[in-house]
Protein backbone atom coordinates (compact mmCIF):
# COMPACT_ATOMS: atom_id res chain seq x y z
CA UNK A 1 0.00 0.00 0.00
CA UNK A 2 1.32 3.48 -1.00
CA UNK A 3 -0.32 6.81 0.11
CA UNK A 4 1.05 9.31 -2.83
CA UNK A 5 0.32 12.48 -2.23
CA UNK A 6 -1.91 14.43 0.85
CA UNK A 7 -4.13 17.54 0.88
CA UNK A 8 -5.22 18.94 4.18
CA UNK A 9 -7.26 22.10 4.83
CA UNK A 10 -8.12 23.89 8.18
CA UNK A 11 -6.56 20.80 9.75
CA UNK A 12 -4.90 21.77 13.12
CA UNK A 13 -2.52 24.51 12.21
CA UNK A 14 -2.59 23.49 8.79
CA UNK A 15 -4.37 26.18 6.46
CA UNK A 16 -3.89 24.20 3.06
CA UNK A 17 -0.61 21.89 2.56
CA UNK A 18 -0.49 19.56 0.02
CA UNK A 19 2.52 17.52 -0.10
CA UNK A 20 3.85 13.66 -1.96
CA UNK A 21 5.44 11.14 -0.46
CA UNK A 22 8.28 8.59 -1.81
CA UNK A 23 7.35 5.16 -1.76
CA UNK A 24 10.17 3.99 0.40
CA UNK A 25 10.93 6.23 3.05
CA UNK A 26 9.75 10.34 3.89
CA UNK A 27 11.11 12.41 6.31
CA UNK A 28 9.32 15.42 8.06
CA UNK A 29 11.31 17.37 9.75
CA UNK A 30 10.71 20.80 11.39
CA UNK A 31 10.53 22.40 15.03
CA UNK A 32 8.31 21.02 17.76
CA UNK A 33 4.65 22.55 17.87
CA UNK A 34 5.22 23.42 13.72
CA UNK A 35 2.67 20.61 12.64
CA UNK A 36 5.05 17.49 11.80
CA UNK A 37 2.52 15.18 13.92
CA UNK A 38 -0.02 16.91 12.82
CA UNK A 39 0.61 15.74 8.73
CA UNK A 40 1.06 11.90 10.46
CA UNK A 41 -2.05 12.29 12.24
CA UNK A 42 -3.87 12.82 8.90
CA UNK A 43 -2.99 9.94 7.24
CA UNK A 44 -3.39 7.76 10.00
CA UNK A 45 -6.94 9.03 10.40
CA UNK A 46 -7.72 8.20 6.76
CA UNK A 47 -8.13 4.42 7.39
CA UNK A 48 -11.18 5.67 9.61
CA UNK A 49 -9.82 5.36 13.25
CA UNK A 50 -9.96 8.56 14.39
CA UNK A 51 -7.06 10.44 15.66
CA UNK A 52 -4.46 8.48 17.39
CA UNK A 53 -3.99 11.63 19.82
CA UNK A 54 -7.33 10.59 20.43
CA UNK A 55 -8.13 14.60 19.59
CA UNK A 56 -11.92 15.37 19.02
CA UNK A 57 -13.32 16.80 15.57
CA UNK A 58 -13.40 20.35 17.22
CA UNK A 59 -9.49 20.00 18.09
CA UNK A 60 -8.76 18.87 14.70
CA UNK A 61 -10.88 21.70 13.05
CA UNK A 62 -8.89 24.77 12.86
CA UNK A 63 -9.95 27.65 15.11
CA UNK A 64 -11.88 29.88 13.10
CA UNK A 65 -13.12 27.39 10.68
CA UNK A 66 -16.15 24.68 10.92
CA UNK A 67 -14.70 21.90 8.91
CA UNK A 68 -11.50 20.47 7.70
CA UNK A 69 -10.72 18.76 4.52
CA UNK A 70 -8.44 15.66 4.65
CA UNK A 71 -7.78 13.94 0.94
CA UNK A 72 -5.21 11.16 -0.38
CA UNK A 73 -4.36 9.19 -2.89
CA UNK A 74 -3.80 5.62 -2.27
CA UNK A 75 -2.76 3.05 -4.36
CA UNK A 76 -3.30 -0.71 -3.11
CA UNK A 77 -2.96 -3.89 -4.89
CA UNK A 78 -2.45 -2.15 -8.39
CA UNK A 79 -5.73 0.03 -8.01
CA UNK A 80 -5.26 3.89 -7.18
CA UNK A 81 -8.38 5.40 -4.73
CA UNK A 82 -8.88 8.88 -3.59
CA UNK A 83 -10.04 9.23 0.36
CA UNK A 84 -11.76 12.26 0.96
CA UNK A 85 -12.72 13.06 4.61
CA UNK A 86 -14.58 16.36 6.02
CA UNK A 87 -14.20 16.79 9.66
CA UNK A 88 -16.60 18.75 11.25
CA UNK A 89 -16.76 20.88 14.16
CA UNK A 90 -19.72 19.44 16.51
CA UNK A 91 -21.25 17.19 13.88
CA UNK A 92 -20.30 13.58 12.71
CA UNK A 93 -17.52 13.49 10.01
CA UNK A 94 -17.90 11.94 6.73
CA UNK A 95 -16.01 9.96 3.91
CA UNK A 96 -16.32 9.26 0.36
CA UNK A 97 -14.15 7.15 -1.93
CA UNK A 98 -13.83 8.04 -5.28
CA UNK A 99 -16.74 10.02 -4.72
CA UNK A 100 -19.05 7.27 -3.46
CA UNK A 101 -19.83 7.99 0.47
CA UNK A 102 -18.65 5.55 3.12
CA UNK A 103 -21.32 4.01 5.28
CA UNK A 104 -19.53 4.02 8.45
CA UNK A 105 -15.85 5.58 8.38
CA UNK A 106 -14.35 2.33 9.87
CA UNK A 107 -15.85 0.96 6.40
CA UNK A 108 -12.42 3.08 5.26
CA UNK A 109 -10.40 0.32 6.55
CA UNK A 110 -11.07 -2.00 3.30
CA UNK A 111 -8.61 1.14 1.06
CA UNK A 112 -6.12 2.91 3.56
CA UNK A 113 -4.61 0.50 6.44
CA UNK A 114 -1.73 2.45 8.46
CA UNK A 115 0.18 1.72 11.51
CA UNK A 116 1.38 4.32 14.25
CA UNK A 117 4.43 4.00 16.37
CA UNK A 118 4.47 6.88 18.74
CA UNK A 119 6.07 7.88 22.16
CA UNK A 120 2.38 7.63 23.78
CA UNK A 121 2.28 3.65 22.81
CA UNK A 122 4.30 3.39 26.27
CA UNK A 123 0.89 3.32 27.79
CA UNK A 124 0.19 0.24 25.93
CA UNK A 125 2.83 -1.94 28.50
CA UNK A 126 2.41 0.90 31.12
CA UNK A 127 -0.96 2.20 31.15
CA UNK A 128 -4.41 0.49 31.97
CA UNK A 129 -6.53 -2.49 30.40
CA UNK A 130 -8.33 -0.04 28.33
CA UNK A 131 -4.98 0.73 26.60
CA UNK A 132 -4.41 -2.62 25.98
CA UNK A 133 -8.63 -3.46 24.34
CA UNK A 134 -7.77 -0.52 22.43
CA UNK A 135 -4.65 -1.92 20.89
CA UNK A 136 -6.78 -4.91 19.90
CA UNK A 137 -10.02 -3.53 18.84
CA UNK A 138 -7.61 -1.20 16.71
CA UNK A 139 -6.22 -4.26 14.68
CA UNK A 140 -9.78 -6.16 14.40
CA UNK A 141 -11.50 -2.94 13.27
CA UNK A 142 -8.75 -2.92 10.28
CA UNK A 143 -9.37 -6.54 8.97
CA UNK A 144 -12.43 -7.90 10.21
CA UNK A 145 -15.89 -6.64 9.12
CA UNK A 146 -17.40 -8.72 11.63
CA UNK A 147 -15.94 -7.52 14.29
CA UNK A 148 -16.56 -3.74 13.22
CA UNK A 149 -20.02 -4.33 13.31
CA UNK A 150 -20.51 -6.60 16.82
CA UNK A 151 -18.07 -3.53 18.76
CA UNK A 152 -20.67 -0.85 17.48
CA UNK A 153 -23.53 -3.36 18.47
CA UNK A 154 -22.00 -3.98 21.59
CA UNK A 155 -21.42 -0.09 22.38
CA UNK A 156 -24.83 0.90 21.29
CA UNK A 157 -26.64 -2.12 23.74
CA UNK A 158 -23.69 -1.48 26.94
CA UNK A 159 -25.32 2.47 26.50
CA UNK A 160 -28.27 1.14 26.60
CA UNK A 161 -27.97 -1.08 29.56
CA UNK A 162 -26.49 1.48 31.75
CA UNK A 163 -29.31 3.77 31.03
CA UNK A 164 -31.67 1.00 31.84
CA UNK A 165 -29.87 0.17 35.17
CA UNK A 166 -29.50 3.73 36.45
CA UNK A 167 -33.37 4.25 35.43
CA UNK A 168 -34.78 1.35 37.64
CA UNK A 169 -32.40 1.82 40.10
CA UNK A 170 -32.55 -0.93 43.00
CA UNK A 171 -36.52 -1.55 43.18
CA UNK A 172 -37.11 -1.96 39.01
CA UNK A 173 -40.14 -3.04 37.95
CA UNK A 174 -41.75 -5.40 35.98
CA UNK A 175 -41.56 -4.05 32.80
CA UNK A 176 -37.88 -2.67 33.06
CA UNK A 177 -36.74 -6.19 34.18
CA UNK A 178 -38.40 -7.56 30.68
CA UNK A 179 -36.36 -4.85 28.83
CA UNK A 180 -33.36 -5.88 30.93
CA UNK A 181 -33.92 -9.52 30.14
CA UNK A 182 -33.09 -8.07 26.19
CA UNK A 183 -31.04 -6.00 26.38
CA UNK A 184 -28.99 -8.76 28.26
CA UNK A 185 -29.47 -11.21 25.55
CA UNK A 186 -28.13 -9.02 23.05
CA UNK A 187 -25.32 -7.88 24.86
CA UNK A 188 -24.35 -11.36 25.53
CA UNK A 189 -24.22 -12.39 21.92
CA UNK A 190 -22.09 -9.52 20.67
CA UNK A 191 -20.34 -9.27 23.55
CA UNK A 192 -19.47 -13.20 23.01
CA UNK A 193 -18.44 -12.46 19.63
CA UNK A 194 -16.07 -9.52 20.51
CA UNK A 195 -14.26 -11.15 23.44
CA UNK A 196 -13.64 -14.20 20.64
CA UNK A 197 -12.21 -12.11 18.33
CA UNK A 198 -9.75 -10.61 20.74
CA UNK A 199 -8.60 -13.54 22.83
CA UNK A 200 -7.56 -15.04 18.93
CA UNK A 201 -6.14 -12.10 18.10
CA UNK A 202 -4.19 -11.95 21.12
CA UNK A 203 -2.93 -15.56 20.49
CA UNK A 204 -2.20 -14.73 17.26
CA UNK A 205 -0.31 -11.78 18.14
CA UNK A 206 2.27 -13.31 20.82
CA UNK A 207 4.45 -15.53 19.27
CA UNK A 208 5.50 -12.49 16.83
CA UNK A 209 5.56 -10.15 19.78
CA UNK A 210 7.85 -12.63 21.39
CA UNK A 211 9.96 -12.62 18.15
CA UNK A 212 10.30 -9.15 17.91
CA UNK A 213 10.85 -8.19 21.70
CA UNK A 214 13.90 -10.41 21.94
CA UNK A 215 15.41 -8.66 18.77
CA UNK A 216 14.69 -5.38 20.26
CA UNK A 217 15.45 -5.84 23.59
CA UNK A 218 18.81 -7.97 22.84
CA UNK A 219 17.90 -10.70 25.50
CA UNK A 220 16.03 -14.22 25.44
CA UNK A 221 12.93 -13.28 27.85
CA UNK A 222 10.04 -14.46 26.82
CA UNK A 223 7.13 -11.77 26.28
CA UNK A 224 3.55 -13.35 26.90
CA UNK A 225 0.37 -12.62 26.23
CA UNK A 226 -3.24 -13.65 27.30
CA UNK A 227 -6.41 -12.47 27.16
CA UNK A 228 -8.37 -12.70 30.17
CA UNK A 229 -12.50 -11.94 30.20
CA UNK A 230 -13.83 -10.32 33.27
CA UNK A 231 -16.37 -13.79 34.16
CA UNK A 232 -15.53 -16.83 34.62
CA UNK A 233 -15.79 -19.96 32.58
CA UNK A 234 -19.76 -19.67 32.48
CA UNK A 235 -21.73 -17.99 29.40
CA UNK A 236 -21.52 -14.05 29.51
CA UNK A 237 -25.16 -14.58 29.51
CA UNK A 238 -24.64 -16.66 33.22
CA UNK A 239 -22.31 -14.36 33.99
CA UNK A 240 -24.87 -10.96 33.62
CA UNK A 241 -27.70 -12.43 35.72
CA UNK A 242 -25.26 -13.42 38.91
CA UNK A 243 -24.51 -9.44 38.50
CA UNK A 244 -27.93 -8.10 38.11
CA UNK A 245 -28.27 -7.45 41.24
CA UNK A 246 -24.94 -5.63 42.12
CA UNK A 247 -25.29 -3.88 38.73
CA UNK A 248 -28.86 -2.79 39.76
CA UNK A 249 -27.29 -1.18 42.95
CA UNK A 250 -24.53 0.61 40.85
CA UNK A 251 -26.09 1.83 37.85
CA UNK A 252 -23.45 0.18 35.66
CA UNK A 253 -22.58 -3.11 33.92
CA UNK A 254 -19.88 -4.89 35.80
CA UNK A 255 -19.57 -7.93 33.72
CA UNK A 256 -18.37 -7.97 29.84
CA UNK A 257 -15.80 -7.30 27.21
CA UNK A 258 -15.81 -3.51 28.38
CA UNK A 259 -13.95 -4.89 31.71
CA UNK A 260 -11.56 -7.15 30.00
CA UNK A 261 -7.84 -7.17 29.72
CA UNK A 262 -4.86 -8.45 27.79
CA UNK A 263 -2.19 -9.47 30.17
CA UNK A 264 1.52 -8.90 29.58
CA UNK A 265 3.77 -10.81 31.27
CA UNK A 266 7.68 -10.50 30.90
CA UNK A 267 9.94 -13.29 32.49
CA UNK A 268 6.42 -14.67 33.94
CA UNK A 269 5.71 -11.12 35.82
CA UNK A 270 3.30 -8.23 35.02
CA UNK A 271 4.78 -6.17 32.38
CA UNK A 272 2.51 -3.09 33.92
CA UNK A 273 4.21 -3.46 37.32
CA UNK A 274 7.58 -5.45 37.20
CA UNK A 275 9.16 -4.00 33.72
CA UNK A 276 11.22 -1.20 33.33
CA UNK A 277 10.23 1.97 31.65
CA UNK A 278 12.98 0.92 28.58
CA UNK A 279 11.47 -2.44 28.76
CA UNK A 280 8.17 -1.28 28.47
CA UNK A 281 8.79 0.82 25.50
CA UNK A 282 10.32 -2.29 23.93
CA UNK A 283 6.86 -4.39 24.65
CA UNK A 284 5.12 -1.46 22.87
CA UNK A 285 6.91 -1.32 19.61
CA UNK A 286 6.75 -5.58 19.80
CA UNK A 287 3.21 -5.03 19.80
CA UNK A 288 2.87 -2.60 16.69
CA UNK A 289 5.27 -4.81 14.98
CA UNK A 290 3.56 -7.84 15.43
CA UNK A 291 0.12 -5.45 14.65
CA UNK A 292 1.43 -5.02 11.22
CA UNK A 293 2.72 -8.26 10.19
CA UNK A 294 -0.56 -9.37 11.61
CA UNK A 295 -2.89 -6.87 9.37
CA UNK A 296 -0.67 -7.72 6.27
CA UNK A 297 -1.48 -11.28 6.56
CA UNK A 298 -5.16 -10.84 7.01
CA UNK A 299 -5.66 -8.18 3.73
CA UNK A 300 -2.95 -9.05 1.46
CA UNK A 301 -0.85 -5.54 1.17
CA UNK A 302 1.17 -4.10 3.44
CA UNK A 303 0.09 -1.28 5.74
CA UNK A 304 1.95 2.83 5.95
CA UNK A 305 4.13 2.99 8.70
CA UNK A 306 4.54 6.10 10.55
CA UNK A 307 7.14 6.53 13.37
CA UNK A 308 6.40 9.77 15.50
CA UNK A 309 9.80 10.80 16.37
CA UNK A 310 10.36 7.85 17.59
CA UNK A 311 13.67 6.96 17.78
CA UNK A 312 14.03 10.12 20.12
CA UNK A 313 12.76 8.03 22.99
CA UNK A 314 14.92 5.38 22.56
CA UNK A 315 18.92 4.32 23.23
CA UNK A 316 20.73 3.90 20.48
CA UNK A 317 20.95 0.01 20.93
CA UNK A 318 16.93 -0.09 20.89
CA UNK A 319 17.19 2.65 17.63
CA UNK A 320 19.81 0.76 15.36
CA UNK A 321 17.83 -2.57 16.70
CA UNK A 322 14.23 -0.98 15.89
CA UNK A 323 15.58 -0.59 12.17
CA UNK A 324 16.30 -3.93 11.59
CA UNK A 325 12.84 -4.99 12.33
CA UNK A 326 11.08 -2.49 10.95
CA UNK A 327 9.28 -3.68 7.61
CA UNK A 328 9.83 -3.16 3.76
CA UNK A 329 6.79 -1.19 3.61
CA UNK A 330 6.21 2.67 3.05
CA UNK A 331 6.97 4.54 6.06
CA UNK A 332 6.99 8.51 7.33
CA UNK A 333 8.94 9.64 9.85
CA UNK A 334 9.06 12.63 11.63
CA UNK A 335 12.31 14.30 13.58
CA UNK A 336 12.84 17.86 14.91
CA UNK A 337 16.41 17.27 14.38
CA UNK A 338 16.24 15.60 11.02
CA UNK A 339 18.28 13.34 12.64
CA UNK A 340 17.95 8.84 11.95
CA UNK A 341 19.69 6.07 12.62
CA UNK A 342 21.74 4.74 10.53
CA UNK A 343 20.22 2.16 8.29
CA UNK A 344 17.09 4.21 7.18
CA UNK A 345 17.61 5.46 3.80
CA UNK A 346 15.39 8.82 3.16
CA UNK A 347 14.12 8.96 -0.01
CA UNK A 348 12.29 12.38 -0.04
CA UNK A 349 12.85 15.16 3.26
CA UNK A 350 9.72 17.84 3.97
CA UNK A 351 10.66 20.63 6.09
CA UNK A 352 7.48 22.12 8.47
CA UNK A 353 7.49 25.29 9.90
CA UNK A 354 4.57 27.65 10.91
CA UNK A 355 1.90 25.06 9.31
CA UNK A 356 3.52 25.12 5.74
CA UNK A 357 5.52 22.31 4.53
CA UNK A 358 8.38 22.11 1.50
CA UNK A 359 9.04 19.17 -0.07
CA UNK A 360 12.50 18.29 -1.16
CA UNK A 361 13.34 14.99 -3.11
CA UNK A 362 17.18 12.96 -1.66
CA UNK A 363 18.77 11.65 -4.24
CA UNK A 364 21.98 8.81 -3.14
CA UNK A 365 24.61 10.99 -4.20
CA UNK A 366 22.85 13.58 -1.64
CA UNK A 367 21.55 15.95 -3.35
CA UNK A 368 18.37 17.34 -2.98
CA UNK A 369 15.94 19.78 -4.84
CA UNK A 370 13.02 21.39 -3.69
CA UNK A 371 9.21 21.04 -4.86
CA UNK A 372 6.23 22.84 -4.29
Amino acid sequence: MIIAWLSVENFRNHRSTQISFDPGRTLVVGPNGHGKTNLLEAVAMLDGSGSFRGATAETLVQAGSQRAYVRAKIRRRNRSSLVEMEILAGARSRAQVNGQRVRSLRDLAEVVTAVVFCPADLAIAAGGPSMRRSLLDEVLASTDREFRSARADLERILRQRNNLLKQAGQRPDGDALNTLDVWDDQFAAAGETVARSRAGLASALAPVADEAYRRLAGTDAPLELAYVTSWSDASLAAALAGARSEDLRRGTTSVGPHRDEMEITLEGLSARTHASQGEQRSIALSLRLAQHRYIADRVGTTPIVLLDDVFSELDEGRARRLVDCLPDAQTVVTSATGHVPDGIDIDRRIEVHDGEAISASVHHDGQMHANE
